[in-house]
């Protein structure tokens, strides 16, 4: 097997945590016991999580108005389907890549951050254990290149 760089961050305190791990890439013979998505509780636990960090968005000062001419349930459907398919559920997601859906937006850091900070918010609500976020995490951190600066 050959290892893998996974980048984990945790917001403590306004403070952005990057940890870079190297650890070996399963594949699917491999991997013995749940995925990631049931371990999370499949879609509905999912739903719920994304569903939630909606809300936590749409009360964000700092990011909200990003969102303002969205059609928020087509974007709760793309995301669940996102997390869906990333942690390896049955779901497929359909939208367009991280680039083409961010494209003009001149999203920063901070920006960016401040997402990622309400999906944790909404996991630490809905009891997500901190390993389970922390997976899911670095699942999705890779895609912070194609959404700051587009």
């Amino acid at each position: 097997m050959k290892p893998h760089a996974i980048f984990l961050t945790r917001h403590l305190g306004g403070v952005a945590l990057v940890c870079a791990l190297a650890l070996p890439v399963l594949t699917t013979a491999q991997a013995a016991g749940p995925t990631l998505y049931e371990q999370l509780g499949g879609k509905p636990a999912i739903t719920k999580v994304v569903h939630d960090m909606i809300v936590n968005v749409a009360a964000d000062n700092r990011i909200n108005h990003f969102f303002a001419k969205t059609n928020i349930p087509h974007l709760q459907m793309e995301l669940v389907n996102q997390v869906c398919e990333g942690t390896g559920g049955p779901c497929k997601y359909t939208g367009l890549n991280m680039k083409q859906a961010h494209k003009g937006m001149n999203l920063n850091a901070a920006d960016f951050n401040a997402l990622v900070e309400d999906l944790q918010k909404s996991m630490d609500s809905n009891n997500v254990p901190l390993g389970l976020q922390n997976q899911l995490l670095a699942i999705l951190a890779p895609m912070q290149p194609d959404v700051v600066h587009q």
